[in-house]
C-alpha cells in the first residue's frame, strides 16, 4: 500500500507487547510517514481499571524495542496519554487514526473534538483484534493472566 498520510496517530497502553499490538502499528505505519503513538499513563490506565505490570518509562521502553525489532527505522514519536486523546485532537497535519476495530467508535468523538478546534477530520482506519488460538482476542489482560502468551498460543484452560 502506497503511503497516504504525512501523519497518522494510534495509541494504547501496550502493558504486555503482543501480535495484536504488532498488527496495529504495522497498520499505523502502512498508512503513514509518521506514526504518533499514544500511550497511557500509568495514572490514566488505573482510572480505567487496567492493572499494569510495568510502568511508563518501561512499557515505552520495550514498545520502542519492539518498534525497532519489527519495523526497524519507522518515523515515530510517542506522546503519553493522560485521557483517551493526545496529539491528534490538536495536530493539524494528523490525517488519520488508526484503531482497534474495538475502539474506531472513538473515531467520530475524535474529529468532533477536532472540529471545534477547527481542523478537519480525520480518517479513521480500523484493525481487526488479533485472535489467540480459542477464537477470543489476544490482550494484555488475559497474557497477564496468564491463559496466553504474547502470539495467542493458550497457556491454560479455563
Amino acid at each position: 500500500m502506497a503511503e497516504k498520510f504525512a501523519v497518522v496517530a494510534t495509541g494504547g497502553t501496550f502493558d504486555e507487547i503482543h501480535v495484536g499490538h504488532i498488527a496495529l502499528l504495522s497498520r499505523a505505519f502502512q498508512a503513514g510517514r509518521k506514526v504518533i503513538i499514544g500511550v497511557s499513563s500509568d495514572e490514566f490506565a488505573k482510572k480505567r481499571g487496567k492493572r499494569l505490570n510495568h510502568n511508563f518509562d518501561q512499557r515505552v521502553k520495550n514498545l520502542k524495542e519492539m518498534i525497532k525489532k519489527e519495523f526497524g527505522d519507522a518515523s515515530y514519536e510517542i506522546a503519553k496519554l493522560d485521557g483517551d486523546f493526545g496529539p491528534a485532537v490538536t495536530t493539524g497535519d494528523v490525517g488519520a487514526l488508526v484503531a482497534s476495530s474495538e475502539t474506531q467508535s472513538k473515531g467520530d468523538l475524535l474529529n468532533e473534538m477536532r472540529a471545534k478546534g477547527g481542523l478537519k477530520p480525520v480518517e479513521v482506519i480500523a484493525v481487526e483484534l488479533v485472535k489467540a488460538e480459542d477464537g477470543s482476542p489476544i490482550s494484555s489482560t488475559r497474557i497477564r493472566a496468564g491463559e496466553i502468551d504474547s502470539r495467542g498460543k493458550l497457556l491454560k484452560r479455563r
